[in-house]
């Protein structure tokens, strides 16, 4: 059951976050079972050739990857899609309408205005380009951040569109919307997303959230918050970790 599938089936999934400008990162975090890889182009220094080795690494070892692209950044989201990846992250969205002009960046006419020119997406031309204009896009999981209080006010007006597959909650930048930045489980933040949940919730979209946390008590008040798409954990914090206890465990033997 591939990603698309699991969603539509309601099923709880997980994936974890590739930061790490470096192909075997992925190809590693990709022989762990998660649901899907993130790879986040939106904060880290991965290039869209460093992508496109991490797609093909990841689909290498048997896992699907979605990619966050830069906020609302047209050229990037075409070349993205063109690598064939299973799904895409549109980051910062601030209303309805802005939802609807980033969904149509990848549906082709006349429901949206991508441009043709698919790539990896049809291995090249080993699959019917024609055919892919009228199926490929309807395979692609499609998600939308709620980082802006602006964006939770008009979410019912966008969240029963049907090339919606989910939405992934910012508790940082969500907080940082109502001017208590930092403050991601403070009662107002909390209370905002709850009403997203709600409302995506009523839509039949399943909630994400992203979180470097990878401990129990907050992975747990996640999903009980109703989200069933957890993100936890990234490589940069793995290792920055590890490097951490092995340092306090040789500097207690040494002196």
């Amino acid at each position: 059951m591939n990603l698309k599938e699991k969603i539509k089936n309601g099923k709880s999934i997980c994936g974890t976050l590739v930061n790490i400008p470096a192909i075997s990162i992925a190809e590693m975090m990709g022989y762990f079972e998660y649901d899907y890889l993130w790879i986040d182009l939106e904060h880290s220094a991965i290039t869209l050739d460093q992508c496109y080795a991490m797609l093909v690494a990841a689909k290498s070892v048997g896992r699907q990857a979605i990619v966050r692209v830069p906020q609302n950044d047209l050229t990037y989201t075409k070349k993205v899609l063109e690598m064939g990846p299973d799904g895409i992250i549109f980051p910062m969205v601030h209303s309805a309408k802005e939802a609807e002009e980033l969904l149509s960046y990848t549906l082709y006419p006349p429901y949206g205005n991508r441009g043709c020119g698919p790539q990896r997406a049809v291995r090249y031309g080993v699959d019917d380009e024609i055919a892919y204009f009228k199926s490929g896009p309807m395979d692609l999981c499609r998600f939308l951040q709620i980082e802006c209080k602006t964006f939770v006010d008009e979410l019912d007006r966008i969240a029963d569109n049907p090339y919606i597959d989910g939405f992934i909650l910012g508790l940082a930048d969500l907080s940082g919307s109502i001017n208590k930045i930092g403050d991601f489980f403070g009662e107002e933040n909390l209370s905002l997303a709850k009403k997203a949940i709600e409302i995506a919730t009523k839509h039949n979209k399943i909630v994400g959230s992203a979180t470097l946390a990878t401990d129990e008590k907050t992975l747990s008040m996640l999903h009980n918050m109703g989200i069933k798409m957890i993100t936890c954990g990234a490589d940069f914090n793995y290792i920055v970790n590890g490097a951490k206890k092995t340092f306090e465990t040789v500097k207690k033997v040494i002196g």
